[in-house]
């Protein structure tokens, strides 16, 4: 199990950051603490929070691998991704989402770094992420563009009429040191 020590510059966060420890092997209340964090960031419909928490239920060989940030309260944040396949070096961020107590600490960019991080040491090159278009997501947008991803794609009323899908990348390892 991996895990790496986390801190916080926030002194407003309602949680105590200097006990925030990542791991990648799911904990036995983990599909519970992932509805909730979904659920509170009222982002998500019911539907996409039944997802997620099924992908805890499958296998790890079936391709969704996942971070978990814990605090002494509990779980403050999770990250799942995976090789897409069909692809030799691509890599999709199916979900990251940060308990509301937690937001604008650093955790959700500490996540995102080391699924980055864990992706790259798996040979990836590409890392994609798809989100809404809604204005609703404008801070999200903003803090994949922050990240160093760049918009590939937008498809117009992809999940519903007036709910686009922006489809950012971002090249690691080996991908990124051709770019140069």
């Amino acid at each position: 199990m991996e895990r790496d020590s986390l801190s916080s510059a926030n002194p407003n966060t309602r949680v105590n950051p200097a006990a925030l420890t990542l791991r990648n092997s799911p904990a036995a209340t983990d599909q519970s603490d992932v509805a909730t964090i979904l659920s509170a960031t009222e982002m998500f419909t019911a539907a996409e929070i039944d997802i997620a928490v099924s992908l805890l239920a499958e296998p790890i060989d079936v391709g969704y691998q996942f971070l978990f940030a814990d605090h002494s309260e509990g779980l403050a944040g999770f990250a799942c991704y995976g090789h897409i396949p069909g692809t030799d070096r691509s890599y999709d961020l199916y979900w990251i989402a940060v308990q509301p107590a937690c937001q604008g600490a650093g955790l959700g960019r500490r996540l995102l770094s080391a699924v980055e991080r864990a992706v790259t040491q798996k040979g990836g090159e590409r890392l994609y992420v798809d989100t809404s278009g809604r204005q609703q997501y404008a801070a999200t947008r903003k803090f994949y563009l922050a990240a160093g991803y760049a918009v590939a794609a937008e498809l117009p009323d992809f999940y519903r009429p007036g709910d686009g899908k922006i489809i950012f990348c971002k090249l690691l390892g080996a991908a990124l040191d051709m770019s140069v």
